[in-house]
């Protein structure tokens, strides 16, 4: 089997560690050949905070990946998160030559370069330059300008950026294994490959990818990526305003949370008490449901809000025909739903993983949509350039990071 038909996928999140094998097939189908993960210790919202730990359970899933697969892993593709993502939309102009009848590709590679020149901070680093659409004399939505008549022309580009040491640290994480990072990929982006269809992205969506530490959201409008960005909340903030609000240790809160835990509150008296059991450090206790209940409502009503308010300033909510889709493993919580319509006012679906096959079915739950979307990511960017080696390719995406000055 060739070997450009196995790749890889892995996401260092806040609450495991996944790596997932996936062989593209001639026809293009995907076959899930294996998938590792380890419970993630050292990551706090998405981001890398104690080196040694989150290597360790990499290097454990990483196992586990390769015994399933019989495979053995050496280059990946990275999923990256964290609140320090940004994400801006810019417009690069030019004027065709008068003497000039048609558009040709190098005016192309011109409008492309211009839209992609943007200020971002010293200390950042550019993740994604995706390109929107063309715009030829004030027709927008042009797909392919080269070979059209045309005098000036435009390219709309959304582009995603991050701090530089933030992302190195996730790709030295996984070098030192030692494994090649083929691309780092913008977590939300990554599942958006494997939730969502053209149609969706055509008619207007919301994806959350909602983890233990961030919630991830890429908003697509017309076919094309409008916003995307990171907040650093997640499952665990819930958890952790359970241990605090009911005194419980986080273990106990976890589970509560898990098991009786709902977004949205019931009426007075209609579920009975949850029994907490006892333990060597625990003394056992009652919980009242409702309580419970408003506790979670409170920071998820909260955060839907919050992002709420930040998409809005730049994008018409009522304009997303598909309305928002929900994923991640924190989406599975009862009720979340229910709460995400009434803040957002649109309809509101929890997404699944699209079919693939093999060893995938076990895994085709939301909690797998980054790991999973890398395998299609790859796919889809592997088809469209031309090969290089994996050094050259991310050295010249991130910026030279990878020169001889860095400490890799």
């Amino acid at each position: 089997m060739a070997k450009s038909n196995i790749y890889v996928g892995v996401e260092i999140g806040t609450s495991k560690v996944c790596v997932v094998v996936g062989e593209v097939r001639h026809d293009g189908a995907i076959k899930i050949l294996g998938v590792g993960q380890a419970p993630s210790r050292g990551v706090r919202k998405g981001e890398i905070v104690d080196f040694e730990t989150a290597q360790t359970c990499l290097h454990d899933a990483l196992v586990r990946a390769e015994d399933r697969s019989d495979v053995m892993i050496n280059n990946v593709f990275l999923a990256i998160t964290g609140a320090h993502i940004e994400s801006l939309n810019n417009r690069g102009t030019i004027r065709i030559p008068e003497d000039q009848n048609e558009i040709t590709d190098e005016d192309l590679e011109e409008v492309k370069e211009i839209a992609r020149d943007v200020a971002i901070p010293q200390q950042n680093v550019f993740l994604h330059n995706i390109i929107r659409d063309y715009c030829v004399d004030g027709q927008r939505g042009v797909l392919q300008p080269s070979g059209m008549l045309g005098k000036v022309l435009e390219a709309d580009y959304h582009i995603i950026h991050g701090i530089r040491t933030r992302v190195q640290n996730s790709i030295r994480c996984v070098r030192e294994i030692p494994l090649d990072v083929e691309d780092v990929v913008f977590s939300p982006i990554a599942s958006a490959q494997v939730v969502l269809t053209k149609e969706h992205k055509d008619r207007g969506v919301l994806l959350l990818d909602i983890g233990g530490g961030t919630t991830d959201y890429v908003l697509y409008g017309g076919g094309a990526i409008v916003q995307s960005g990171c907040i650093g909340v997640g499952g665990d903030h819930i958890t952790n305003d359970i241990s605090l609000v009911l005194k419980i240790p986080l273990s106990k809160a976890e589970r509560l949370k898990v098991e009786h835990g709902s977004a949205v509150v019931p009426e007075e008296g209609s579920l009975p008490p949850v029994t907490l059991d006892d333990d060597p450090q625990f003394a056992g206790r009652e919980v009242d449901p409702v309580l419970l209940a408003q506790i979670i409502n409170a920071r998820t009503e909260e955060t839907f809000g919050a992002l709420r308010d930040r998409l809005a300033e730049e994008t018409d909510l009522d304009s997303l025909g598909a309305g928002v889709f929900l994923t991640g493993g924190c989406s599975k919580l009862a009720g979340l739903d229910q709460v995400a319509e009434g803040i957002f006012g649109l309809p509101v679906t929890r997404a699944s993983v699209g079919s693939m096959s093999g060893a995938s079915a076990a895994f085709e739950n939301p909690q797998y949509s980054t790991p999973m979307g890398l395998i299609r990511y790859a796919q889809i960017l592997e088809s469209e350039r031309p090969k290089k080696s994996p050094v050259r390719r991310l050295g010249k995406k991130l910026g030279g990071m990878f020169g001889a000055s860095n400490l890799f």
